[in-house]
């Protein structure tokens, strides 16, 4: 609880002193490339990813 409270201390001085966005930009780099790197494969490659991903992971039916 006290590590978050200092967290959240610390991005509002950072926010203060105006330096939160230099201090963003490698979070934001990091967001833009696994955009980048999501958006190259089609959705429904994802789509098909997802369905192999559910049928192999499905909860079996209980036994009577």
């Amino acid at each position: 609880m006290f590590r978050i409270i200092l967290i959240a201390l610390l991005g509002v001085y950072l926010i203060a002193v105006g330096v939160w966005p230099p201090a963003a930009a490698p979070i934001a780099a990091a967001l833009t490339g696994i955009a980048v790197i999501v958006g190259l494969v089609p959705g429904p490659a994802w789509l098909g990813l997802g369905v192999i991903a559910w049928l192999r992971n499905r909860p079996a039916k209980a036994a009577l």
